[in-house]
């Protein structure tokens, strides 16, 4: 199986990285056993880093994944806290939910965050005081502000970054595809490890699947890519892609040709807006008192279900 040096952080990792979001309540809301299930499959086959956050919910299935699990595996997850204290509180569940002494990595998640270390510089501050501590491994950086890559180039103390990046661009805050490709290769040749997110935009690029995945995969810098996988097949095709560059027609044919939409309950919708300032790429708006959805400009993080406080809106 073949793996990639994470940067300078000492880890090996395979490229096909397991992005665990769509197994929870945001998205496809698998139970922990199923979503597990899936998780183990594709660490039974060499996958051995998988990709979560507090906000995904996923600790449970990724507990169940590795019950008995003997092979080699990180785990990355991410804080979205605005405080010192908050941060640790995220960091000591995630311990605690998965029954770790230690994270592998843990990102700041500053999707909106143009200047995580103007905006947020406690943050910062405590998850190296919890690496210090023995409780983080690796301290990194989540964002899709090319800004955020590019000042991160300056800042030792960030190890790994996880920047969004794909073919159109799309989700990208402040830039085009290319400046955020620029800024990758910058952060690769300052010794950072680098996994890129939402190849796929969210599910937008579905159609063009295989050229969108080889795209990021092809660009400097890049030593993984995390990919949300529903399915066996989905897990078997990106591995023998990323490891082969091999892609059985008839199996990437029906991947492609799924479709996913962001879906909100509109006769339960309350109107209280919560989901508005959640969404990362503007794509939400409160016409005439319900949340309505520009599917053009969604991205389907789902974060906007994480803010709902009724549970009604969900990536499908």
């Amino acid at each position: 199986m073949k793996k990639v040096a994470l940067g300078c952080t000492g880890l090996s990792i395979n490229p096909l990285v397991f992005g665990t979001l769509p197994l929870g309540p945001l998205q496809a809301a698998l139970s922990p056993e199923e979503g597990g299930r899936l998780i183990r499959y594709a660490l039974e086959r060499g996958v051995n880093l998988l990709d979560t956050a507090e906000l995904y919910q996923t600790y449970p299935h990724i507990r169940a994944a590795l019950a008995g699990f003997t092979g080699e595996v990180f785990i990355a997850s991410k804080t979205h806290a605005n405080t010192a204290q908050a941060a640790r509180g995220h960091v000591e569940r995630a311990l605690t939910e998965l029954g770790l002494e230690r994270l592998d990595i843990v990102h700041l998640h500053g999707a909106r965050v143009a200047d995580p270390f103007v905006e947020r510089p406690e943050v910062i501050e405590a998850l190296l005081a919890m690496k210090e501590e023995g409780k983080i491994a690796h301290v990194g950086l989540s964002s899709h502000f090319v800004s955020a890559m590019v000042k991160s180039v300056q800042h030792p103390e960030i190890e790994v970054v996880h920047p969004l990046i794909n073919r159109t661009g799309m989700g990208i805050i402040d830039g085009t595809q290319e400046e955020m490709a620029a800024a990758i290769a910058a952060c690769a040749a300052a010794g950072k490890g680098v996994y890129a997110m939402k190849a796929l935009a969210g599910g937008n690029l579905i159609s063009t699947a295989r050229e969108s995945l080889r795209f990021v995969l092809g660009l400097t810098g890049v030593h993984g890519i995390a990919l949300g996988m529903l399915s066996e097949a989905e897990i078997d095709g990106n591995l023998a892609l990323f490891q082969e560059g091999r892609a059985d027609e008839t199996l990437w044919n029906t991947l492609e040709g799924r479709r996913r939409k962001l879906t909100i309950m509109e006769a339960f919708c309350k109107g209280c807006g919560a989901c508005v300032p959640a969404c990362t790429n503007n794509a939400l708006a409160m016409v005439d008192g319900k949340a309505k959805v520009d599917d053009d400009t969604c991205i389907l993080c789902g974060y906007c279900g994480a803010a709902c406080p009724e549970f009604m809106i969900r990536v499908v």
